[in-house]
């Protein structure tokens, strides 16, 4: 699909068995992510219509021409794609991480145009505020050094697959250790397909200044968060404050998980998410 000048791919993926009036689940993958990140969450829902998009910029999506990469481009685009699509108001929108900023915004500046919103690893405080917030600086600092060093060194630094690692590493909390190479081969196969420095530092910023937390008074839908234990990025205590904020939340938290769990958990999360929606059924439809 075109949107806005930017040739955008997307994957849908069909409820099985096949089942008249199948809820629509639109995703939004995180930053640096692209749409294979969720994909053993969506193998866990299989009563579900699925499209995921690469976001602008990431994967195998061309970036926006006309727009910095930040939040409020990509809801544009979001408003954009579901246009596109025909996506109605029974829709339900999923972001995990920077992706539930994205989505999120989108929400608070579109009210009516989805039926729920799920977060996983929602972004409830500012990445740079905190115990964590030193290392959110550190990482800024390493962006903005790839952005303005020579093409060649900066791309080199940014795909480093020793940096790649120690990202993938710091964030696992699972000691099984098939998982921990297949999560380890996921991002070295997909972390660093961006399409150039630029965008990918309009991101980093947007993804550390932006929070689900500054619009969720205006989320007045039903929301479903789901958190990791151990997420030392969207930290428990912060998602429990987020909860107070919400007019009609639900925080399930996964134990022994942190930020990784559309690749540790997925099955429980896609459990929270099945009983979420069965409590939310389409007026006049079935689950």
């Amino acid at each position: 699909m075109t949107i806005r000048g930017a040739e955008i791919e997307y994957w849908e993926y069909s409820a099985a068995p096949a089942a008249p009036g199948a809820r629509t689940l639109l995703v939004v993958h995180g930053f640096r992510g692209d749409h294979h990140g969720l994909e053993r969450v969506v193998e866990a829902l299989p009563g579900l219509r699925v499209i995921m998009p690469d976001l602008p910029g990431f994967g195998t999506s061309a970036p926006l021409t006309d727009a910095p990469h930040d939040v409020p481009s990509y809801s544009r685009f979001l408003a954009d794609l579901m246009a596109g699509l025909q996506l109605g108001p029974d829709t339900v929108l999923l972001g995990h991480s920077f992706g539930s900023i994205v989505a999120s915004h989108f929400v608070a500046e579109h009210p009516g145009s989805v039926s729920e919103l799920i977060l996983i690893n929602p972004i409830a405080a500012p990445a740079l505020e905190g115990p964590k917030g030193i290392l959110s600086k550190l990482a800024e600092s390493y962006y903005l050094a790839s952005a303005r060093l020579p093409a060649r060194a900066g791309n080199a630094l940014l795909r480093s697959k020793t940096i790649v690692h120690l990202m993938s590493i710091t964030m696992a909390k699972t000691k099984d250790k098939a998982l921990l190479r297949f999560i380890h081969q996921q991002h070295y196969s997909y972390f660093s397909l961006f399409a150039d420095r630029g965008m990918l530092l309009e991101s980093f910023r947007a993804s550390v200044g932006g929070t689900v937390r500054q619009v969720a008074s205006q989320l007045t839908l039903p929301v479903l968060l789901i958190a990791g234990a151990q997420d030392e990025i969207a930290t428990l205590p912060t998602q429990h404050k987020l909860m107070t904020l919400l007019p009609d939340g639900q925080l399930v938290v996964i134990p022994g998980v942190g930020h990784l769990i559309h690749y540790e958990t997925p099955v429980p999360a896609a459990a929270a998410i099945t009983g979420f929606l069965a409590a939310h059924p389409i007026a006049g439809g079935t689950e």
